[in-house]
């Protein structure tokens, strides 16, 4: 079965860095372009970063500059390195594959707080 285990969100002061991974299973990995989302309860999940399984990377306006996406195929983990964090990158993070997503087998997410 197909899942998703984000960890590695918490409270963090604007300004500051968070790094959140993602471990799947139950797909072939290293085969799997792969991508971070967010949601927040007055906002619609939103895709904020992806891999392809080249290491090809893209990023939304928002968080280019900012969050670095990457992938260790040999571990099942995609990971998302978030520094100068902002207010408005405030919600649950998730990750799935992407560009197309296994919409039954989102995981928990992480939650990531920025507040002083």
């Amino acid at each position: 079965q197909v899942q998703f285990v984000e960890s590695g969100g918490g409270l963090v002061q604007p300004g500051g860095s968070l790094r959140l991974s993602c471990v799947a299973s139950g797909i072939i990995f290293r085969t799997a372009h792969m991508g971070w989302y967010r949601q927040t309860p007055w906002n619609q999940r939103e895709w904020v970063a992806s891999i392809s399984t080249r290491g090809n990377t893209n990023y939304t306006d928002a968080v280019q500059g900012r969050f670095t996406i990457s992938r260790d195929n040999k571990a099942n983990t995609v990971y998302l390195q978030m520094d100068d964090l902002k207010p408005e990158d405030a919600a649950l993070y998730y990750c799935n594959t992407w560009p197309g997503v296994f919409s039954s087998f989102w995981g928990q997410g992480t939650q990531v707080t920025v507040s002083a």
